[in-house]
């Protein structure tokens, strides 16, 4: 099921595609997951979202909301060990990917990623900057970080993809209290 990735970038934003988020607690991040399937386009395409941040920042707990509001039954954990999860809800192909204990692109190439994504399909990929060129560049890319005693998430729109389910999100307002700011 591979398909055309070249509507993507990896390299950079689109201008005002971006949203900073306040995350006190993990029932925040939650929230921040379950909103985010919430507001997910229609996938004709597929889409790729980028879970990145430092151990403990809460990825996995984020995609496991992620999937639950999708309506994933199944347990959901960290794919670590595992490399990839697959989960089938509906007419969407699930993929949850840990890439943390890998350390090249020749390693993620034998994953045969490209070959999960295309139409109704969301891959959620942690860790994606230890595959390189060998990961499917994103539509959303959510980096969360340690802030204090809570967390801060930055999501930023890497297609016109993205773009969309950024501006779907803007319009969940049980995260207007959360936002930072918008760009």
């Amino acid at each position: 099921m591979a398909k055309n990735l070249s509507k993507r970038s990896n390299s950079k934003p689109m201008p005002h595609d971006s949203i900073n988020l306040d995350l006190p607690d993990s029932r925040i991040t939650e929230a921040l997951g379950a909103a985010l399937a919430r507001a997910m386009p229609a996938l004709s395409a597929g889409a790729v979202v980028y879970l990145q941040g430092e151990l403990g920042a809460g990825k996995t707990s984020c995609a496991r909301s992620l999937l639950r509001a999708l309506g994933v039954t199944a347990h959901v954990r960290s794919p670590t060990y595992t490399l990839v999860d697959n989960y089938r809800v509906a007419n969407l192909d699930c993929v949850h990917i840990d890439l943390y204990r890998l350390n090249s692109a020749a390693e993620v190439l034998e994953l045969g990623l490209r070959d999960l994504t295309g139409p109704g399909s969301l891959m959620l990929i942690e860790w994606p900057e230890n595959g390189g060129a060998a990961v499917p560049a994103a539509d959303v890319n959510v980096r969360l970080l340690y802030a204090g005693e809570g967390r801060s998430a930055s999501l930023t729109a890497l297609s016109s993809l993205g773009r969309q389910w950024l501006l779907n999100l803007v319009t969940d307002t049980s995260l207007a209290p959360y936002v930072s700011n918008l760009t």
